[in-house]
């Protein structure tokens, strides 16, 4: 018999999918895990935007490129762990053109893409003064105007925008030039902080091996963690430096099952989709990389356990599946502030998720609406206790008590000081075991 969970009603064999679900709390604005960002290099589509893309969309409708081109890999590689991906196309460069008579095509955006379309005029087979303009991605039509008799008439489509005056004239083929992608510059990953910063997301993936872009990026988080309470994590390549739970560092790549090669700052997209997708009771330790057949670096076991003392991912063979070895962040100058825990990924999504949801319950519920006295604050504390009884249901927590939290009156009269002791769940990774002979 069947079974398991479900996100659409579209199974085919009978059985029993069942979802478990924490109790709503109102309307809970928080949102879910599995949202992660990628700023990329891309041949087509809208420059300097933020562009939304879920994992049932078809990112030919967003960006003019099919989801298999290979300028869609770090796309795809997010999308097998990740919901959401909030891309961001760093370059801008030529827009392809052409000319046919009075006729101008110029591509919608800049970029090599637009280079592959091509534009066909034929004589409408009913009515002779009119025309038919056909647009084509390569060998896809994707737009066909019919009975179209003035240039006026014509309206852009996805690829292309049309101008000129008068009538228009037949031709087999009018192919678009010119296009490129251009070159791109540490400014353009500042216009794309500058944006990103608007929007809510778990990971960053930065695909670079530029050392100098990697320092911006981790004062980007570091930023937004520590000043705005924005939680998020980055993902980066070869940077254990960092020495920051923000900071996720990947030390080599994968190889696909089709022979495609994963190098380390582009395993960084599937890293970032993987951190964005687990939920606060979930690690990424020993967690498989769909379509991988083979790591593209091999290391020892004393080279393994050098990179995991330094704060890094590593790709390993296990069972015969590429896996990540431990899913651990940067940090590794502990403190009493900061032990060990904060290295590991899943301790490190409960304590986030902690920070997010009370301030949540905070901003939406207490703010400017509860009583600073000593029953606002116990509806306050009920609040993060039944939050905390929450995520011990779905084993994020343990040995939640009410004493747990404590809420006193702030020095200012608005002001309430909240202390919360929480044990987060982390994974089981190392058996010890004796066996007895006897």
């Amino acid at each position: 018999m069947a079974g398991g969970n479900w996100t659409k009603q579209n199974k085919v064999r009978p059985g029993a999918y069942i979802n478990f679900k924490s109790e709503k709390k109102g309307e809970n604005i928080s949102g879910e895990r599995g949202i992660v960002t990628l700023p990329l290099i891309l041949p087509f589509g809208p420059e300097k935007k933020v562009l939304e893309v879920n994992t049932g969309t078809n990112i030919f409708d967003v960006v003019g490129i099919d989801i298999n081109d290979s300028s869609a890999l770090l796309i795809r590689e997010a999308l097998k762990r990740a919901n959401k991906v909030l891309l961001y196309r760093l370059n801008s460069g030529e827009r392809a053109k052409a000319t046919h008579e009075n006729l101008t095509i110029e591509a919608k955006y800049s970029g090599t893409k637009g280079n592959n379309v091509k534009i066909i005029i034929q004589t409408n087979i009913v009515d002779n003064t009119a025309f038919d303009v056909i647009t084509m991605a390569g060998n896809m039509q994707i737009d066909k105007q019919s009975a179209v008799k003035t240039i006026a008439d014509l309206k852009a489509n996805q690829f292309v925008t049309f101008s000129g005056t008068g009538t228009l004239a037949a031709t087999a083929g009018i192919n678009l030039t010119g296009g490129t992608d251009g070159t791109i510059t540490n400014q353009n990953y500042t216009e794309y902080f500058e944006a990103i910063e608007l929007y809510e997301f778990n990971t960053m993936g930065i695909a670079t091996t530029d050392s100098s872009l990697k320092a911006v990026a981790v004062n980007f988080v570091k930023r937004l963690r520590e000043q705005e309470g924005r939680k998020i994590q980055v993902v980066l390549e070869k940077y254990p430096e960092a020495d920051y739970e923000g900071v996720i560092s990947v030390k080599n790549g994968v190889i696909l099952s089709d022979n495609t090669i994963i190098t380390s700052d582009k395993a960084v997209a599937f890293v970032a989709g993987a951190t964005a997708g687990a939920d606060i009771n979930q690690s990424n330790t020993y967690v498989s990389y769909e379509g991988a057949m083979d790591v593209d670096t091999r290391y020892t076991n004393a080279e393994i356990e050098s990179a995991l003392k330094n704060g890094e991912i590593v790709f390993t063979i296990n069972n015969g599946k590429v896996v990540i070895e431990q899913d651990i962040n940067t940090l590794k100058t502990f403190t009493e502030e900061r032990n060990k825990d904060f290295r590991k990924n899943r301790v490190l999504r409960v304590l986030d998720g902690i920070n997010k949801e009370i301030k949540w319950l905070w901003d939406t519920r207490y703010v400017g609406k509860g009583h600073n006295n000593e029953d606002g604050r116990n509806l306050f504390k009920k609040d993060i206790i039944k939050l905390l009884e929450s995520m011990q249901a779905v084993n994020a927590l343990q040995n939640v008590v009410a004493e747990d939290v404590g809420i006193l009156s702030g020095i200012d009269k608005d002001s309430v000081f909240v202390q919360i002791a929480a044990q987060p769940v982390d994974s089981m990774e190392k058996l010890y075991m004796e066996v007895e002979v006897r």
